[in-house]
């Protein structure tokens, strides 16, 4: 019964630990120090809140970028991939259709979906393969969204970690205040 009752003991402590108080400090000191972050890295339009700069959101109209394909939906509750590998041939479908309907010599990133199904970010390579359509629609020179994509482009992380990337939602955003 001794041992029972300090191994009762022993769960009830370190469920408080583990389960209340550490998750308590871990916030309280991500609010502290990364605000924006630790709340999602909201990005708000005046009072209004247009999305999140880590989450990807389905743009489809000409005058805008075009993110990476969502095998979600671009839904946070479902997102995740289609778990088809390269050989699949619903995969291959899907490819080959998105393939036809931007044009032959789309960057990979524009044909294939992230793993998430909800990444924010594209290739500089597609956001430029994407110019001329943006261009066009907003009636602007090609020249102008080059120097717009340039100025979007983040390097990779603590400069060696990824790829140079394009945040989708913040160079839409850019180019709305143009």
């Amino acid at each position: 019964m001794k041992t029972l009752l300090a191994s009762l003991r022993a769960i009830l402590v370190l469920t408080a630990l583990t389960s209340i108080a550490y998750p308590l400090v871990i916030t309280a000191v991500a609010q502290l120090a990364f605000p924006a972050s630790a709340n999602g890295s909201l990005v708000k339009n005046g009072d209004q809140l247009v999305g999140s700069s880590l989450l990807a959101q389905k743009f489809t109209t000409p005058q805008s970028f075009w993110p990476r394909p969502s095998a979600a939906g671009y839904g946070t509750v479902p997102s995740g991939a289609s778990n088809q590998g390269y050989t699949s041939r619903k995969n291959l479908d899907a490819i080959n259709e998105r393939r036809t309907a931007l044009v032959a010599g789309a960057p990979a990133d524009l044909l294939t979906a992230s793993g998430s199904g909800l990444d924010p970010d594209i290739s500089p390579a597609a956001a430029r393969f994407q110019a001329p359509r943006v261009a066009q629609a907003r009636d602007l020179p090609v020249a102008t969204i080059l120097k717009l994509i340039e100025a979007n482009t983040q390097p990779p992380q603590l400069g060696f970690l990824g790829e140079r990337r394009v945040n989708v939602l913040m160079l839409n955003r850019a180019l709305d205040r143009l």
